[in-house]
């Protein structure tokens, strides 16, 4: 496996310059079953290696285990990366296994200086609104946090989930750096509104689940047949059931090209996110989430693949024929408020 380093872009017109894809970190200590604290280190490494420098994160990924995992590596290597973590999803002290949207300011104040404290950090590089609260106004939501970059707490700026019209607003308050949201070969109704808005505003784009969570790679087909029982897949409508066994149909010119650039399945679906860039003019910073240093080298790699124009349009009607949604709740999503 080639050690080059991967290409840089800037996150947006107000970001800091970062590797053209960074790395999700959430499942080293969340949402995917059991993992390996030693493996999960040194992919954190092997990803800096390749030029990987942005690390996302946020406080509700094992009740704030996960920054507080990251916070050494961070501390080790804090001139070479940008740490984005999140805030909003708050965990009901009567029922830890829920979470509550919460946008409120006296609550993004506390989040933030807990963040702060578990990375262990003076100033958080980019600081997102994990999702949106409807019942707040944002320019509340986003007043507050502009006032944390102001007070030296935050550097940047970042919306996830958010509409085309929320994205507006709040950039029209303070700039924004990013907006995450889920795109893939499997979800693209971002495509629709809040694209062209980040466009518009000079806001990069961070997909996250770009892989869709694993099924575009093909290491699992079913989730209540393959993952374990812990696993946040099994939740999803479109990994179970009949709908999974629908969609496992749907990568066969996924493997096909593949075959072509020699290439796994999920290197083909990051190679396509990628080269949203190019297709939508306006930065795209992947975060493909992984817990071992081959799958980085594998992802990285995907960089440097550029599919042709014949082969994007055998792309094209994936995920229109996709079966089930990406939540079981749609509201908590851009695309069940646009």
């Amino acid at each position: 496996m080639t050690d080059s380093r991967i290409a840089t872009a800037r996150l947006g017109d107000t970001g800091p310059e970062v590797g053209v894809q960074g790395l999700g970190c959430m499942g080293m200590s969340f949402a995917y079953g059991p993992s390996d604290a030693k493996e999960s280190r040194a992919t954190l490494e092997r990803a800096l290696e390749l030029g990987v420098t942005l690390y996302d994160t946020a406080d509700a990924y094992g009740a704030g285990e996960n920054e507080k995992f990251l916070s050494p590596f961070f501390k080790a290597h804090r001139d070479e990366l940008v740490i984005a973590t999140k805030f909003a999803l708050a965990i009901p002290a009567d029922d830890p296994s829920r979470r509550i949207i919460r946008n409120d300011p006296p609550y993004i104040r506390q989040a933030v200086e807990a963040s702060l404290k578990r990375l262990d950090v003076d100033v958080i590089d980019l600081y997102y609104m994990h999702r949106r609260d409807v019942n707040v106004p944002i320019e509340e939501s986003v007043g507050v946090m502009a006032d944390l970059v102001r007070e030296g707490k935050v550097k940047h700026l970042g919306l996830s989930e958010v509409t085309a019209a929320e994205l507006r607003t709040a950039h029209a308050l303070h700039p924004i750096a990013a907006v995450q949201s889920e795109w893939s070969l499997f979800s693209r109704d971002i495509e629709a509104q809040v694209v062209p808005a980040a466009r518009e505003l000079g806001v990069a784009l961070v997909p996250y689940s770009p892989l869709g969570r694993g099924f575009l790679t093909g290491s699992f087909a079913n989730a209540d047949k393959d993952l374990t029982s812990d696993d946040f897949r099994r939740q999803q409508p479109r990994f179970t059931g009949e709908n999974a066994d629908a969609n496992v149909a749907l990568l066969d010119p996924i493997r096909t090209i593949a075959k072509t650039h020699n290439a796994s399945t999920g290197q083909i679906a990051l190679a396509w996110v990628q080269q949203q860039a190019a297709v939508h003019a306006l930065p795209v910073i992947p975060i493909p989430g992984t817990r071992k240093p081959s799958r980085v080298e594998e992802n990285t790699a995907a960089t440097r693949i550029e599919l042709s124009k014949e082969e994007l349009e055998l792309l094209e009607p994936i995920a229109g024929r996709v079966a089930g949604d990406r939540y079981s709740d749609m509201t908590f999503t851009s695309a069940g408020r646009e």
